[in-house]
């Protein structure tokens, strides 16, 4: 996967937080 693509792949935006960016992974 490129370097970048993880905040649409997540679903969060550029500026989310460290919190909202682990929620998002765990709940892929």
């Amino acid at each position: 996967m490129a370097a970048g693509d993880y905040y649409d792949i997540l679903g969060v935006s550029r500026n989310a937080d460290d919190t909202e960016i682990k929620k998002a992974y765990r709940g892929l």
